[in-house]
């Protein structure tokens, strides 16, 4: 019962990392690859140094709202926040971080800070 618990957990955060660089590939990357807009380059820790120190719930809610010229949730606006969330840790990951998945915790303090900037704003994790 242990191995398939186990199992299930490493094929679900495989499938999240997929998620993220999906979504990363899907939405994030025509500015993320090319510093469009002077949007922080995927892969240049330089650049992403500073972004990571603020911290996984801070530039995950900031990039929800959208920041400078980015729109909010990178211009598709039906992301969800895990969506959204998993494709920020793929691009910080990329860039130098450690990031995992956000926990329970993470989440609420996520959507807290969203719900902060935009009072309308519901949960929406799934």
């Amino acid at each position: 019962m242990k191995y398939l618990l186990f199992l299930s957990m490493c094929l679900l955060s495989s499938l999240t990392m997929a998620n993220g660089e999906e979504t990363y590939k899907a939405v994030c990357s025509n500015c993320h690859a090319s510093g469009l807009n002077k949007a922080p380059i995927v892969g240049d820790k330089k650049q992403w140094a500073k972004l990571i120190k603020e911290g996984q719930a801070h530039i995950t809610s900031d990039g929800y709202h959208g920041v400078g010229a980015m729109p909010p949730r990178g211009g598709k606006p039906d992301l969800t926040v895990a969506e959204f969330a998993s494709a920020v840790i793929y691009m910080a990951n990329q860039s130098g971080a450690n990031w995992k998945e956000p926990d329970e915790a993470m989440l609420k303090d996520i959507n807290k800070r969203i719900a902060k900037k935009s009072p309308n704003h519901r949960c929406c994790l799934i």
